[in-house]
C-alpha cells in the first residue's frame, strides 16, 4: 500500500541482508519511525512492545528473528532456545508459533553451515507469501462488498471494522482491510466506520491512518456506538481480523470484537472475519476454554499519548491514581455468531467440516 504516495510494505529487509527494518507503530499516527531490528531481542523486543503487531505480521518478523539468530548460532540448541523466546512473547496470536515452526523444519535439514542462507531465503518467502495470500483475501472479499453493494443500489455502503487488520498487521493489503482497498480500487462507492479500539487506540490511529493514505472515505467512532448504528441501519456489514480462529471456528480477536458480533448478529448484520489459513488453530475446538488470553499492562487502560498543543507526544493519565486496572488484550467470538472465514482460498463457513475440509 502506500505512504505519502509512495508503495511501502510494514516489513522490509535491509539490502545489507543482515536486518529487517519496520515501521515503529507506535509512532503512528503522528511520528513515522523506522527501527532497524539486527538481533533475535530485537525482534522479541519489537513484537513484544508493538513496535510491529497483527498476527501476520509479527509471524513474518518471528520468522526474521530465527533468521537472525542462525548468523550468530544456527545450532538446535539455539534454535530451540529462540523459538521458545519468541513464541512465548505474544501467546495468543497462532501465526507467531506458527512461523517459528515453520522455519526450523525447513532449516533443520540443512547442514549448520548452510543455515544462515536458508532462513534468510525462507523469511523473504514468506513475506511474500503473506502479501499473496492477503492479496487473494482482497479479491474473495471483494466479491462480498459488490454482493451487498447490488442489494442497497444508490447508495454507499458503510463496513464497519474493528481494531487495526490493515496493511500495517501484515506484510502489505492486510486482512479485514483488503477487501475495501480492493474495493476502493475498482470504484466501489462504500465508508469505512472505525472503531476507535481502546485501550491501545489501534482503529483510531493505524487504521483511519492508513486508509486516509488511501483516500477510503471512513470516520471514527467510539467503540461503543457501533450497536447504535447497526440499529439505525448504518451498518451493511462487519468484516474484522484474528488472532486465532479454532477448528470449530471460534474467533479470538482485539478485546470488544465479541459485542460487535453480538450486535450485528441482534441487528441482522452480516459479521465476516478475514484471515489466512496459518491463523486457523485447528489443534483446538473450544476457543473460549482452551485459548489463552493474553493479559497487557494495565498502564495500556490507565494512560493515553497523543500531540499536546506544541505538537509533543505526551502520555496523560485518564484515571485516578488509585484506581486498579485490568487489560484482557482479546476475547473469543463464538462460531455461531459468525456469517463466514474470508480466506484465501474464498469464503468458508466457520464449521469444523468447512475448516478441515
Amino acid at each position: 500500500m502506500k505512504v505519502n504516495g509512495q508503495p511501502r510494505r510494514a516489513l522490509e529487509a535491509a539490502p545489507e541482508g543482515d536486518a529487517v527494518v519496520v515501521i515503529d507503530q507506535r509512532g503512528l499516527p503522528h511520528r513515522w519511525l523506522l527501527a532497524r531490528l539486527d538481533s533475535v531481542a530485537a525482534v522479541r523486543t519489537a513484537i513484544g512492545e508493538m513496535w510491529v503487531r497483527g498476527a501476520p505480521l509479527i509471524g513474518v518478523t518471528a520468522a526474521y528473528g530465527i533468521a537472525l539468530q542462525c548468523r550468530v548460532d544456527a545450532g538446535d540448541a539455539a534454535l530451540d532456545e529462540a523459538k521458545r523466546w519468541l513464541d512465548s512473547v505474544r501467546p495468543t496470536a497462532v501465526n507467531l508459533s506458527w512461523a517459528t515452526r515453520r522455519m526450523l523444519e525447513l532449516v533443520r535439514p540443512q547442514p549448520v553451515e548452510r543455515r544462515a542462507e536458508a532462513a534468510w531465503a525462507l523469511a523473504g518467502a514468506m513475506a511474500d507469501e503473506d502479501v499473496a495470500v492477503n492479496a487473494a483475501i482482497g479479491g474473495h472479499g471483494l466479491v462480498l462488498l459488490q454482493q451487498a453493494a447490488a442489494r442497497r443500489p444508490g447508495r454507499r455502503l458503510n463496513v464497519l471494522t474493528h481494531c487495526n487488520a490493515g496493511w500495517l498487521a501484515t506484510v502489505d493489503w492486510g486482512t479485514a482491510l483488503a477487501p475495501v482497498y480492493r474495493a476502493h480500487q475498482v470504484g466501489l462507492d462504500l465508508h469505512v466506520w472505525v472503531d476507535e479500539t481502546r485501550p491501545r487506540n489501534q482503529g483510531a490511529s493505524l487504521t483511519a491512518w492508513e486508509l486516509g493514505q488511501e483516500g477510503v472515505p471512513h470516520t471514527v467512532i467510539a467503540d461503543n456506538a457501533g450497536g447504535h448504528l447497526m440499529q439505525h441501519g448504518q451498518v451493511d456489514l462487519v468484516i474484522v481480523g484474528a488472532d486465532r480462529v479454532t477448528g470449530r471456528g471460534d474467533v479470538c480477536n482485539k478485546i470488544g470484537t465479541y459485542l460487535k458480533a453480538l450486535a450485528a448478529h441482534d441487528n441482522g448484520v452480516p459479521f465476516y472475519v478475514a484471515v489466512p489459513r496459518s491463523t486457523l488453530d485447528l489443534s483446538l475446538d473450544d476457543g473460549l476454554a482452551e485459548i489463552e488470553i493474553e493479559e497487557r499492562s494495565a498502564r495500556e487502560v490507565t494512560h493515553v499519548t497523543g500531540l499536546d498543543g506544541s505538537g509533543q507526544l505526551t502520555e496523560v493519565a485518564l484515571m485516578p491514581a488509585g484506581s486498579p486496572a485490568a487489560n484482557p488484550a482479546f476475547d473469543v467470538t463464538p462460531a455461531r455468531l459468525v456469517t463466514g472465514l474470508i480466506t484465501e482460498l474464498g469464503v468458508l463457513a466457520a464449521t469444523p467440516d468447512a475448516l478441515r475440509g
